[in-house]
């Protein structure tokens, strides 16, 4: 066992007492240790139940015959970063959570791992350690939240806040509904309502065959839940004893499976970042273009919020991932899971209870998957979006350019009401290394939502969107402004050309004069000086390479 290193010989007398010292027996000494990395906070409501589910996995990793060894990881609410400086903390933590990991793992030198996870950029770092140490491990992520109620009315968190802002701005609620909102639409513990990006990301890595069945969609407040953590402390124990390794279940193929699960439910843009990190972390190199031609050959078939009407709640009770992979068995590669099933396996034994939630091929919601990849003059590198939350009326669109240099002016603009119809908003400097951290831009998306500009406003950037954004939306624009991408050289009022069906966003600038004006553009002095974010913006990549720091 890789904990021998630690264990066995005279000379390890001391860290054998020290071993002794946290309360394990002579007999613990001989079992597998492993680790359990959590990211339990009071600060975020996906994972203030975090303490039970560590008991049940505690309880599994005993009873399957190892020891162990809790340790924890920082976690940041996407949610309550939103729309400040917080923001650009978010994603670059990502890259500190994969780090503080392998530190641990490695200094320690456990047999196993269990990562307990549940949001945003939390759960794609604990699968880059996951990647990068190659030990065996088994991910749990702590589920879905309820929705939320108000006068027999769901609720979730981004239509009944982020929207509601628009909405009360515009006249539509008064600010004692919006209060009365706030109140009710995040009712306890678990990830945000919809397909956004935590559960994108769980259902990720339950496709990728990381989770155990049934782990991505079942509820944070459920006994099923605390079944499904012990039951992965269990597996664990026995991938350990048999030293089946990350790098033989997420090969391409498992990546692939990924993807295509993530186009059929029309995830969160986000995953298409995360895919790209965590792939390499495996050494597997998966281009942009990948997440496009998958899409295209990928039916829509189940609706989840926010581009759709169900809840991951409906999403749970139609079958889950497992109903997932059922009705997508003969599209998705035959490989093993850390479950130690099969896909064809986990296919034949789910139920479909619900067939409007979980549609088939015939009667998809759209002939296409959730993300397109957008390339033309604008984005060279490429550029996404969720086209499955777009409507049909701004598939194509023409609009003048409203250029901000960052989110907080644009966000006043919107509210300021000075956001018309035909414009195209662009908020640059918000990358990876302009950001720094390539913020989300749901604070203004979800206004322009609520204001009822869905269909007259298309929105793009070098930033990110959060995966509750909805409408012509276009984000990770690639090369970036701060690295003299073509977005640095916007003018307001010049003509944008977006065109989902066919892969195209334009400035329809004469390239002459695009060439003039990148010729005369100069980078901006850096908006973090110092401190982490300083060196992040050093070492960090463009974001269609997944946003990854330089080796």
């Amino acid at each position: 066992m890789r904990s021998d290193k630690i264990k066995k010989g005279i000379e390890r007398a001391g860290a054998r007492s020290l071993l002794y010292a946290t309360g394990i027996s002579k007999e613990d000494m001989a079992k597998p240790f492993i680790g359990v990395v959590t990211s339990r906070t009071d600060l975020i409501p996906g994972h203030i139940h975090m303490p039970r589910l560590e008991r049940f996995i505690e309880r599994g990793i005993a009873s399957g015959g190892g020891v162990p060894f809790f340790f924890g990881v920082p976690g940041i609410c996407d949610g309550i970063a939103m729309g400040h400086t917080g923001m650009r903390y978010s994603l670059a933590s990502r890259e500190l959570i994969a780090d503080m990991i392998e530190c641990v793992m490695k200094a320690h030198c456990l047999d196993g791992l269990v990562c307990l996870t549940n949001c945003d950029k939390i759960t794609p770092g604990m699968l880059m350690a996951v990647g990068r140490l190659n030990v065996p491990s088994i991910v749990v992520t702590a589920g879905p939240m309820m929705s939320g109620n108000l006068k027999g009315r769901r609720l979730s968190l981004v239509k009944d806040t982020f929207e509601a802002v628009g909405r009360c701005k515009k006249g539509e609620i008064s600010q004692d509904e919006l209060a009365a909102l706030e109140m009710c639409a995040c009712p306890g513990a678990g990830a945000c309502q919809g397909l956004y990006t935590a559960n994108s990301m769980a259902c990720v890595t339950e496709a990728l065959g990381m989770s155990v069945p049934g782990c991505a969609t079942a509820l944070a407040v459920s006994a099923k839940k605390d079944r499904i953590a012990q039951e992965s402390g269990e597996k664990i124990v026995g991938l350990v004893r048999r030293n089946v390794l990350p790098r033989t279940i997420c090969r391409r193929e498992a990546f692939e499976n990924s993807i295509k699960v993530d186009m059929a439910l029309g995830g969160s843009t986000n995953t298409v970042l995360h895919i790209i990190a965590v792939a390499k972390e495996f050494g597997i190199d998966i281009p942009l273009d990948v997440f496009d031609k998958i899409s295209k050959s990928t039916p829509h078939i189940s609706n989840i919020l926010p581009g759709g009407q169900h809840f991951m709640e409906d999403l749970e009770s139609a079958g889950g991932i497992p109903a997932i992979i059922k009705r997508m068995k003969n599209q998705l590669n035959d490989v093993m899971t850390a479950s130690g099933k099969l896909i064809s396996q986990i296919a034949n034994e789910a139920q479909i209870l619900d067939d409007d939630v979980i549609r088939d091929y015939k009667g998809a919601y759209h002939k296409e998957g959730g993300i397109a990849v957008l390339k033309g003059n604008l984005a060279p590198e490429g550029a996404v979006i969720k086209q499955t939350a777009v409507s049909e009326a701004m598939m194509k669109f023409k609009g003048k350019a409203r250029v901000f240099d960052s989110e907080e002016l644009a966000m006043q603009a919107i509210m300021a009401v000075k956001i018309k119809k035909g414009d195209c908003v662009v908020i640059r400097y918000e990358g990876p290394k302009g950001g720094p951290g390539m913020r989300e831009m749901l604070s203004p998306t979800a206004a322009i939502v609520g204001m009822g500009l869905a269909d007259d406003v298309a929105l793009i950037t070098d930033g990110r969107f959060s995966g509750g954004t909805q409408g012509p939306c276009i984000g990770h624009i690639s090369p970036e402004a701060q690295e003299g991408g073509p977005i640095a050289i916007i003018q307001e009022g010049d003509e944008i050309i977006i065109d989902i069906p066919a892969r195209k966003i334009e400035l329809n600038v004469a390239e002459s004069e695009i060439k003039a004006r990148l010729a005369k553009w100069r980078a901006p002095e850096p908006k973090e000086k110092e401190g982490y974010l300083a060196r992040y913006a050093k070492a960090v990549t463009s974001a269609s390479e997944g946003a990854v720091l330089k080796a």
